[in-house]
């Protein structure tokens, strides 16, 4: 299946994208190469190969949720430039009406 100039040429207004001559006529090859490689693979996958979304299998990585002592409010603030009410202290970004 070949892809024209003028297909490309919707494509880029449907995406809204302004593309000149040259890039209209660059782009049509290189789109039919990417469909041609599609449909390659299309073609290899076989119904007796079950679907995977890893190569590898996984498990879970993650270790177990426990509750440890922290660092001291009074040393995590001593770090800070400031601190108000035992909380960090940071400008402003948002208006307060809104």
């Amino acid at each position: 299946m070949a892809i024209t100039r003028d297909e490309v040429a919707n494509l880029a207004r449907l995406s809204r994208m302004s593309l000149s001559d040259a890039e209209l006529d660059a782009l049509a090859p290189q789109l039919e190469a990417i469909l041609g490689a599609v449909a390659r693979v299309s073609e290899v996958a076989a119904a007796d190969i079950p679907p995977t979304s890893h190569a590898v299998p996984l498990t879970n990585v993650f270790r177990a949720d426990v509750t440890r002592p922290s660092l001291p409010v009074a040393d995590v603030l001593a770090g800070a430039p400031a601190a108000e009410e035992g909380r960090f202290r940071v400008p402003r970004i948002l208006d307060p009406d809104e």
